[in-house]
């Protein structure tokens, strides 16, 4: 809905970015509709002279040494630099309750018969940031607990590196940790490794996030007879990434479980290369490993390769709902006495390079020559979580789209961390490609393998995507950038909308009146979504055959206007993937229906003025 803004102050410095903004605007668009505030405010905060200051910055790259006064004026997404190590004393038992960014570099290391707890650590933050480098290294009986660690957080980012190194005895403890965070990003680097008999635990950890990532390397390795126990890991958690490089390798008696792992997830990649290598009488368990998930792909390269008596055990793995992938390359290779069991184990999978000396058991193997009643069975399983996924009303029917209609409204709530665009000066000077990505680290104090790197990269890389069958796109930084992209696809008399507000969000709405934009013809349209990035970046595109429509939103009970909502129909789904929600929703496949859904909170669609 397009709502009038208020009228700039007589007084207002022509000279900032967002009075060149709306100069601009009124140069390339040709029509006097109101321009939206939910746009406006996204311009540049910054003061005419600040942004001329940073412009020079920028322009001789020394923006890098100005960081965090650029981050607070410019109202951008930016990790805080963790303070240097943590030098108080703490010769007892400890108890770090509602602590936040801290620096635990060498802490506890060579103690005897601690005791430390973090609990509620980095509860609620917007961008929790923990590094804990050599922690309890060298110890004797440390006990290490992290319970409701960094829960609820937007972005997290926390490395473990040398973490219990070279320990005897004790147990690290990880109980909900980072609980329904929003992007993790976890690095565990040579934790616990040439450890004797300690024992870590995770349970709850990364249960119910979003789009993450987890590294475990070198974890445990070297390590003798010191289980590790994984349960409920990255349960419910949506497309997770989990990385085990050279987890206990070379070990000793290890004992690692994996109960639950990654279940009822949305497409969880995890990758196991080099697990296990060498390790001597290991016991290793899968038990309901992805189970439930949808899709997903995990990888085993080199697991266990050249280990002596180890014991492999796949109980109900990969049963995913909707068929995933599994890729065993060169598993097992010269071990000696090792035996390997599937027990219920998923479909879609290819063992290449799989030693024929090592004892391998298949039990209740899932294959596509499955029955027609257990494939029954499958698909009705898979229909029963479609919901886990896919919420209700997130995609739906462009029949839906009339007066008196009932439907579930989706949470449209914008969940990205909130921040402004730069004025072109300043962005058009740094640099924007994954060519870069060293320069950007740079810029944004971003460390390897950090949040920030890889949130960087994963836009880049999107915004460096080849576009689909029929599709226009670019990534705008600028509001400038966003309206020469529009009036490139629809010319220069045009307008924007998105939904009015919130309202309604996550619970059933009533349809009131609705309005075709362009007389409900088929029509051009430019959609902007917002990716994560440091500064405001908006990924546009326009694809072909779309139909844009405005409609009342109603209180089902009440008959009463709750919000005014903006829907987009895709007429053309043929270029989809089979797999996307929608058609797990629907019920159809690529090209044999139209899908409709709102434009969420901050994102929005311009299309040809009415």
């Amino acid at each position: 809905m397009q709502v009038a803004a208020a009228a700039p102050a007589a007084d207002a410095n022509p000279f900032t970015p967002k009075a060149y903004l709306v100069r601009y605007w009124n140069q390339r668009v040709t029509n006097d509709l109101p321009k939206p505030p939910f746009l406006l405010s996204k311009a540049s905060p910054l003061t005419a002279a600040d942004a001329v200051a940073f412009a020079k910055l920028a322009a001789r790259g020394a923006i890098s040494d100005h960081l965090p006064s650029f981050c607070a004026a410019a109202r951008l997404l930016c990790l805080p630099d963790l303070p240097s190590a943590i030098v108080e004393r703490h010769d007892r038992d400890s108890n770090f309750a509602a602590y936040s960014n801290k620096n635990f570099t060498a802490y506890g290391a060579n103690g005897v018969g601690r005791r430390d707890s973090f609990k509620g650590y980095s509860v609620d933050e917007n961008l929790p940031v923990s590094s804990f480098r050599r922690y309890s290294r060298g110890s004797t009986i440390h006990r290490d607990e992290f319970s409701t660690y960094g829960a609820q957080g937007n972005v997290a980012d926390q490395s473990f590196n040398s973490y219990g190194v070279a320990s005897t005895g004790g147990h690290g403890e990880f109980i909900e940790y980072n609980k329904d965070v929003n992007i993790p990003n976890l690095n565990f680097n040579n934790y616990g490794s040439s450890g004797e008999g300690r024992s870590h635990s995770f349970s709850g950890y990364t249960e119910g996030t979003n789009a993450g990532a987890e590294t475990f390397t070198t974890y445990s390795r070297n390590g003798n007879r010191a289980p590790s126990e994984f349960t409920a890991y990255a349960t419910d958690s949506n497309t997770v990434g989990s990385g085990f490089s050279a987890y206990s390798q070379g070990g000793d008696g290890a004992n690692n479980s994996f109960t639950s792992y990654g279940f009822n997830g949305n497409n969880p990649h995890n990758r196991f290369n080099s697990y296990g290598n060498g390790v001597n009488g290991a016991v290793e368990n899968f038990k309901t490993y992805r189970e439930s998930a949808n899709v997903g792909e995990d990888s085993f390269t080199s697991y266990v390769k050249d280990s002596k008596s180890a014991e492999v055990n796949f109980a109900n793995y990969g049963k995913t709902f909707n068929e995933g992938t599994d890729k065993f390359t060169g598993y097992g290779g010269g071990a000696t006495g090792q035996a390997v069991g599937f027990k219920i184990y998923g479909v879609n999978n290819s063992f290449k390079g799989y030693d024929k000396n090592v004892i391998a058991t298949f039990s209740s193997y899932t294959n596509r020559t499955t029955s027609s009643s257990t494939t029954d069975a499958i698909a009705a399983a898979s229909v029963k979580n479609i919901n886990r996924w896919v919420e209700p009303g997130k995609f739906f029917r462009e029949s839906m789209l009339k007066m008196g209609t009932v439907m579930p409204m989706p949470d449209i709530r914008d969940k990205m961390p909130r921040r402004s665009f730069l004025p072109r000066s300043i962005a058009s000077k740094l640099p924007f490609s994954s060519t870069k990505v060293d320069e950007l680290k740079q810029i944004f104090h971003a460390g390897q393998n950090s949040t920030m790197e890889k949130i960087m990269a994963d836009a880049l890389a999107e915004c460096e995507r080849a576009p689909s069958r029929g599709e226009s796109k670019q990534c705008v930084s600028s509001i400038e950038d966003m309206i020469d992209f529009a009036t490139s696809i629809l010319g220069r008399n045009m307008a924007v909308r998105s939904t009015e507000s919130i309202e309604g969000s996550n619970r059933k709405i009533l349809i009131g009146q609705v309005k075709g934009i362009n007389g409900g013809e088929v029509t051009k349209s430019v959609s902007c979504h917002q990716s994560l990035f440091p500064y405001l970046l908006y990924y546009c595109h326009s694809v072909p055959k779309v139909r844009v429509y405005e409609a009342d939103l109603l209180d089902p009970k009440l008959r009463t206007k709750i919000n005014h909502g903006v829907a987009i129909c895709h007429l053309d789904t043929s270029a989809w993937s089979a797999s996307h929600g929608a058609f797990l929703t629907l019920g159809s496949s690529p090209g044999h229906i139209e899908v409709c859904h709102w434009i969420f909170e901050n994102d929005m669609t311009w299309t040809v003025a009415d």
